[in-house]
């Protein structure tokens, strides 16, 4: 198939406004959120994290396939991800490249459940499109430079567009939001940035490192509810939505006090929020309490 770039392209630029973007944040804030990203960031992290699924494997393709699965089911209690992204290994013989280019996953009942909305179908879906990709591409991190992610404002949204021509098109034209948001403009593609996080972020810690089709300086916050209304309390996002423009604006933010690595205080604001710190916390700082 041939890609069609200009969509590619186009859904790799910023939508912010001019004007929109990064605001100030105060030195307690930005102590805080230091000490909470430090304190999150190290290894006792992995057990409790879907990242414990990549980090088993070595091959770059073993690793890329199952941040991708593991990042896709990311949604509800953490302890019921692992589970369920423990059983998806589970059905692969715990070897997801020779699964996927064997094709192993045509033999699945379509209809059977393994995470909350997500079923078996979604699965080939998204299995059948990477089959295609790693028989045209070394790797998802050479498939990525091939449509010039790392140099999009946006990589994740640019990198996403991508992978759905692909996936549509070995999928008869059919897309499932299940697998990858189709609303590009809209999206805050949490899942995705996660992932990213996990494949391009290479402090040695937790994330991995492997890819280098983008820089890290340019990645985004996995933004969600929790994430969101932390941001909120700590006065770095105004914007009630939990949407595109509002992670474009959070990262912008939280790039503005580290250019090289922003999406580094995604640990901050889950060990802020998710972890029940936020009220405690910003409460001391004289701080509106976050919501959730």
């Amino acid at each position: 198939m041939i890609l069609n770039m200009d969509n590619i392209i186009n859904a790799g630029r910023s939508i912010l406004r001019p004007g929109e973007g990064a605001v100030p944040v105060p030195a307690d804030i930005r102590e805080l959120l230091d000490y909470e990203a430090t304190r999150i960031d190290n290894p006792d992290f992995i057990s409790a994290d879907p990242i414990q699924f990549p980090r088993r494997f070595e091959r770059l393709q073993d690793i890329e396939i199952t941040a991708i699965v593991s990042a896709v089911i990311a949604w509800g209690k953490r302890t019921m991800i692992c589970r369920h992204a423990e059983r998806i290994l589970t059905l692969m013989d715990q070897q997801p490249y020779k699964y996927v280019m064997d094709e192993g996953y045509e033999d699945l009942d379509p209809d059977m459940n393994l995470h909350r909305t997500f079923f078996a179908r979604h699965l080939q879906y998204l299995l059948r499109g990477l089959n295609v990709i790693y028989k045209r591409h070394e790797s998802l991190d050479t498939f990525s430079a091939s449509v010039q992610a790392g140099e999009a404002e946006a990589p994740a949204w640019q990198l996403v567009a991508a992978m759905q021509q692909v996936m549509s098109d070995v999928n008869g034209g059919v897309t499932y939001s299940e697998c990858l948001p189709v609303h590009l403009e809209q999206t805050a593609l949490k899942r995705i940035n996660m992932a990213l996080r996990w494949l391009v972020r290479d402090d040695g810690i937790v994330d991995m490192g492997v890819w280098k089709s983008i820089p890290k300086s340019k990645l985004y916050i996995p933004l969600d509810v929790h994430v969101g209304n932390t941001a909120r309390g700590l006065g770095l996002l105004s914007r009630r939505s939990n949407d595109r423009r509002s992670v474009e604006m959070l990262t912008a933010t939280l790039r503005s006090l580290r250019p090289e690595d922003p999406a580094w205080y995604d640990y901050a604001l889950f060990g802020i929020g998710v972890q029940g710190r936020g009220r405690e916390l910003i409460g001391k700082l004289g701080l509106d309490g976050a919501k959730g």
